[in-house]
Parts: C-alpha cells; structure tokens; sequence
C-alpha cells in the first residue's frame, strides 16, 4: 500500500528537512565567523572533541577522562565567553529586520549601497560616474584604470570619488557584485545634439552607453543632480526611490535571462 503523503512526512521527508536546515544554519554561522579569531578557536574545540573521544573510548585513561569531562560540563560558558562578539552580532541580527538577509542573504544588496552613496553625494555635490556592466564585456575600460576587485560599500564609493584622491576623475565599473576598477577612462559620446551645459562626466556616461549595453549612473558636481544614462540617452533629475525598484529589475532580468541560456540545450 502506497504511503499518504503524511505518512511520507512523518516517517521520511520530516528528517531531510530537519537535516537539511541544521546544515544550512551551521553553515550561515560558520560564514558569519569566518575571517575572525573565532574560526581557531572553533577548530580547537573539534580538535579537544576528538581527543576526549580517544582518551575516554580508546585510551580509557582515567584522571585525563575525568578532567576532560569537567570541561565539557563547563563548556557552554566558556564559548560563551569565547564567543561574546559573534553571539552579540547574531542575537543583534535576530531581533531585528535584517535577520531575513541572514537566513536568506540579499544578493543584491549592494544595490542598496550605490543608492546611499548616490545621495550622500548628491547632497555634497561629490562628483560621480558608475558603471553598472551588463551583457557586453567592459574588460578594455576595466584596463585603463586601477584594478580594486573589492566589495561594494557606501563607504567604499565615496572615499574613491572624494576631490583628493588620484581615483576621483575617473569612472568605476562594477561587475555583478564587485567593484573592479577605478579611475577608468570611458569614450566621449560624438552626438553633435547633446545639450552644450552637458560636462565631460555625462557625455563620457552617454558615449559608454552608445558603445556598450551598461547602465551609468552620473551625480552632477556643480548642481547634484543623479543621472542615468542608458542606450545613449540621459534621464536627468533621476528620484532614488524610482532608481531602486528600476535597478533591481534590471539584475534580475538579466540573472534570469542567464538561468535560461545556461537551461538551454546546446545545438
């Protein structure tokens, strides 16, 4: 007789799903604990794991086994302890609207991060011109500039296209989520019907769109106006809570399109 789905539940699927979330939670924690200290201290608690095992079952030495047993009865305090930084983080992130993006991370979260530097600029007229790549490959632009490969930030954004720094006339090109160059040099547009006010930032924007499929996000110097520039057309005067939805679009367009040709068969 075939089993009723709650039969399958009950006796079967349950324990998948139960297997599969603890792994996926251990697996969340040890990325939160990688690059810290924690991760040494992790390793020695396995290691002191496996040699209570071989004193007590294997070896059977009595006062190593007894002071071994002390320990591990003492065990949650002292990680506790050990732990303190992580566990204020994690329980941080569980009493809070972001614990969402712990279980399930935002791959587009850098997003966010562009959009904040946007408006600190905008507001402190910090000139700026990025380039979001899309299908055609930017590696030529990416070669007159300075190789970064680093993570998106606000931060990050606004120290390269601060007035002192050497980066700061050039263009950034990001490509999906990693900032891979700066201070790039970009192709002016050669439309003779640009407006004459248009500065060297916005027609360099426009020219990378006539050449390429990318998307350019300008922040004017002089008025701190946000621009977008794609196809060889400018949207002036851009509002950031129209820019996000346009922009989240836009990569989830394009991963989806990519999930497609990688599903396609090949001819």
């Amino acid at each position: 007789m075939l089993m009723t789905l709650a039969e399958l539940w009950k006796n079967t699927l349950i324990h998948v799903v139960d297997v599969l979330l603890v792994a996926y939670i251990f697996y969340r924690i040890l990325l939160l604990l990688k690059g810290t200290r924690s991760v040494q201290v992790l390793l020695g608690v396995v290691v002191l794991a496996v040699l209570t095992f071989i004193v007590q079952h294997i070896l059977k030495l009595p006062t190593l086994s007894w002071l071994l047993r002390t320990f591990w009865l003492a065990w949650v305090v002292v990680l506790a302890v050990v732990f303190q930084p992580e566990l204020r983080s994690l329980l941080a992130k569980l009493g809070s609207q972001r614990f969402g993006h712990f279980l399930l991370p935002n791959e587009l979260g850098f997003i966010d991060e562009i959009l904040s530097a946007l408006e600190e600029a905008s507001q402190n007229k910090i000139g700026m011109l990025i380039v979001l790549e899309q299908e055609t490959g930017l590696r030529n632009y990416v070669e007159t500039g300075t190789v970064i490969n680093g993570e998106i930030s606000k931060d990050l954004l606004l120290t390269i296209f601060q007035h002192n720094t050497i980066l700061h006339d050039g263009a950034i090109i990001i490509q999906e989520n990693k900032l891979v160059a700066a201070g790039c040099v970009l192709p002016l547009s050669g439309n003779p019907d640009l407006s004459r006010v248009l500065g060297t930032r916005h027609r360099a924007a426009i020219g990378m769109t006539e050449s390429s499929d990318a998307v350019v996000l300008v922040v004017s110097e002089e008025t701190g106006t946000i621009s977008v520039a794609r196809d060889g057309k400018l949207d002036r005067g851009a509002d950031l809570k129209e820019l996000k939805p346009r922009l989240l679009d836009l990569y989830k367009a394009r991963r989806e399109s990519g999930l497609l040709r990688k599903a396609a068969p090949r001819a």
